[in-house]
């Protein structure tokens, strides 16, 4: 199966958390996803254009960090021009990108970019509080399978 994330043919690496039943791979944990990706976990500022035809808009940090605490590896940035970043991993020598779907045919620049970490980006109450809501939807997705 082909898969439409960036690194999706790289993304090789094994969980080290074992608490979600049946994520192994990235792939895994993608396809788990794309089933509790919601408008909920959404950015707000994101939301009102959030689909489920485009589960992974307004996505990235939380998952991003959701990835790093079953993988491990680090969090990096994407600077995307107006003063935000786009997250993805690194896991190694692997990088791959869960939500880059969001951005359709537009190609990303992953290389120099900056590491970002989790106490930042959960400093705001509204983050922290969407990727609780995401880490309890996947667990429970995860008991069901």
């Amino acid at each position: 199966m082909q898969y439409g994330f960036y690194g999706w043919d790289n993304a090789d690496v094994q969980a080290l958390n074992t608490m979600y039943r049946g994520i192994r791979t990235p792939l895994d944990l993608y396809d788990a996803l794309k089933n509790v990706w919601c408008a909920g976990t959404c950015a707000p500022r994101m939301r009102d254009q959030w689909t489920a035809e485009n589960p992974t808009w307004g996505q990235c940090s939380i998952t991003a960090f959701l990835v790093q605490d079953i993988f491990g590896g680090q969090v990096f940035g994407v600077p995307l021009g107006d003063g935000s970043v786009h997250c993805f991993n690194r896991v190694g020598d692997c990088a791959f990108d869960l939500t880059s779907e969001q951005f359709g045919a537009r190609k990303l620049n992953y290389t120099d970019c900056t590491e970002q970490f989790r106490d930042v980006h959960f400093s705001k109450a509204e983050k922290k509080a969407r990727y609780d809501l995401l880490r309890e939807k996947l667990l429970a997705f995860c008991d069901q399978a």
